[in-house]
């Protein structure tokens, strides 16, 4: 009986050491190489590889869908709760400090007594410019140039608030210094104030353009990938009825539901948005730019027609040949009538165009009163004048009064109109970011367990 020798078989010459690590890692690398060998040549390995990849599109569809839906929604609400009222409020910042300016001047003319209502009207103006321009400061950072433009105004307001009551207080000496006082404020407030006040709307209307625009654009990257999925889907069905002859399978079929309802859900709800957002830019906020500057027209027109009392003749154009605030009145003038045919050229219904041809019978008017008054000034009658332009009846301030009530009321429609159209298009992505997600964790498990009925069969 033979034994074999002590410590193992005799090593072969030239034979390397045997060592049980390497061992292990070749056979772990053995082991994956065989599934993926599997996965590669078998039907349950592609199976399960199929139903990865089927998941994992329908889960990346979701995802990407929920990132750029989330992005234009926020920037769909910035439109209707932000950048829009930022928007409207400096315009009236704009309206308010020229609206000031008019009364300041109408009241100087009123003489010693100012009128208590021209006074109340004044500081409302001038508190309401204040208070929007803290609004606008608490919501804009102070290094934008929209920032900037509301630290000027903060700065210039008392500036011109203290000329106007230096006016006041000479007006009511009688000394001739309030006069020139007052044409100083002007200055500020036509020179400085207003200008500012407009490259504030400029900056934030630019503002409100931008992000309609980021909430108006077509998430393609997420319709790629839904198109893409449902192709893979499709595919993969085709693949599972050509080796099995069977013609549904459940799973799959519910995958392929779940993200064609997503994806028809982004695609509607973009359109949808689009397309009322379109609206409140096209109808709404274009009448709204149309009718402020018309507004804001009526408004210099009307102070500076004040003006042309107030100063008699002492401020002439550059050349020397005509009076400034007159010259500067009929161009206003000219301004107004053009904006109001903008105007009644967007009005889409009678609740639009019937304030904008009240307002421009109203400005005829106006300017026949005012050649009235001119006439009277020139011929010496300056009392005749002064009750042509502020006196209670038959006086261009009633007209101007029409006017400016007319040009409320069609800002007002036009704002509801807006209000109404942005606020569907923020509505259509209601809910679109988690539902998509929704439907996509559903698709994937759908798919999963499609591919996962197959696999079954082979067990």
């Amino acid at each position: 009986m033979t034994h074999p020798p002590i410590g193992g078989p005799p090593r072969q010459h030239g034979a390397a050491p045997v060592s049980g690590v390497p061992a292990q890692r070749r056979g772990a690398a053995s082991a994956l190489a065989g599934r993926l060998r599997d996965a590669a040549t078998t039907e349950p390995g592609r199976l399960r590889l199929v139903g990865a990849v089927l998941a994992l599109l329908v889960v990346a569809f979701g995802a990407v869908t929920a990132v750029e839906v989330s992005g234009r929604a926020a920037a769909a609400d910035d439109v209707v709760s932000r950048s829009q009222p930022l928007s409207a409020d400096a315009a009236a910042v704009y309206r308010s400090l020229a609206d000031a300016d008019t009364m300041a001047a109408s009241g100087f003319l009123a003489g010693t007594e100012e009128p208590e209502n021209i006074r109340a009207q004044y500081e409302k103006d001038i508190l309401n410019a204040s208070r929007l321009l803290v609004k606008a400061a608490a919501n804009t950072s102070a290094t934008t140039s929209s920032g900037r433009e509301i630290r000027t105004m903060n700065e210039l307001l008392p500036v011109y608030t203290g000329l106007v009551e230096r006016a006041r207080a000479n007006n009511r000496l009688g000394l001739p210094l309030g006069g020139a006082y007052l044409r100083y404020a002007n200055q500020k407030m036509s020179g400085e104030l207003l200008p500012a006040a407009e490259r504030l709307y400029t900056a934030e209307t630019g503002r409100l353009d931008a992000d309609q625009r980021d909430a108006r654009q077509w998430p393609l990257v997420a319709l790629a990938a839904g198109i893409v999925a449902l192709a893979v889907l499709a595919w993969a069905q085709r693949r599972d009825y050509r080796r099995t002859n069977r013609v549904f399978s459940r799973g799959l079929l519910a995958a392929t539901a779940a993200t064609a309802a997503a994806l028809v859900w982004l695609a509607a709800g973009q359109a949808l948005a689009r397309t009322e957002l379109h609206h409140a830019m096209a109808d709404g906020q274009a009448s709204l730019d149309v009718l402020n500057g018309a507004r804001i027209a009526s408004l210099k027109a009307r102070a500076n027609e004040n003006l042309t009392l107030v100063a008699r003749g002492a401020v002439l154009t550059a050349d020397g040949s005509a009076d400034q605030y007159q010259t500067d009145y009929t161009a206003d003038m000219d301004a107004l009538r053009t904006e109001l045919g903008k105007a009644g050229a967007l009005a889409d219904d009678d609740l639009g165009s019937t304030p904008v041809k009240t307002a421009t019978k109203s400005v005829t008017e106006w300017q026949k009163r005012h050649a009235d008054a001119r006439e009277t000034d020139d011929g010496g009658d300056y009392e005749g004048a002064l009750a042509l332009v502020i006196g209670a009846k038959g006086s261009t301030g009633e007209c101007f009064s029409k006017v400016d009530a007319a040009l409320e009321t069609a800002l007002a429609h036009e704002q509801r109109q807006f209000d109404a159209a942005a606020g569907k298009g923020r509505g259509a992505l209601d809910g679109l970011a988690v539902g998509a997600g929704v439907l996509a964790v559903l698709g994937a498990v759908a798919a999963l367990a499609g591919t996962g009925r197959r696999l079954g069969e082979y067990r």
